[in-house]
């Protein structure tokens, strides 16, 4: 079985397309449900999760969105953390000990699973994106 800080060096950040890929690709997915690939000039037919999979990345990179990609049961040190959300380590720390990062502790160390961070991520987005009132 892999160690965990094996499991974590598995996260890979994809950045955005650029704009005229970003509309080629949505309209593409707009158009088709197919999900044939290619692989070393071989059509393969992908099953239903590779499918799904595929899709939400593809749709996300379609919309001009970065993709991270990792095994969702990692646990992620709060430097990791804090890079993947964008903000300091001292700040991460602080939001933790405010448990509006939930965190689990393996002896002494915080870990963070990186779900804790995209549902931080989320609601910051909501609310930001929320009524203005004037």
């Amino acid at each position: 079985m892999a160690s965990p800080t094996a499991a974590l060096s598995k996260v890979r950040t994809f950045d955005a397309l650029d704009e005229k890929t970003t509309r080629r690709l949505a309209r593409a997915l707009a158009e088709s449900n197919d999900t044939t690939i290619f692989v070393n000039g071989t059509a393969m037919q992908l099953p239903a999760a590779a499918h799904d999979a595929l899709l939400e990345v593809l749709q996300r990179l379609a919309k001009g969105e970065a993709v991270s990609i990792g095994t969702p049961q990692l646990l992620l040190n709060t430097s990791q953390a804090a890079q993947m959300a964008g903000i300091s380590n001292s700040y991460l720390r602080k939001l933790t000990d405010a448990g509006i990062i939930p965190v689990e502790y393996r002896g002494t160390h915080r870990r963070i699973r990186p779900a804790a961070i995209e549902a931080w991520l989320a609601e910051r987005a909501e609310s930001d994106s929320g009524p203005v009132s004037t």
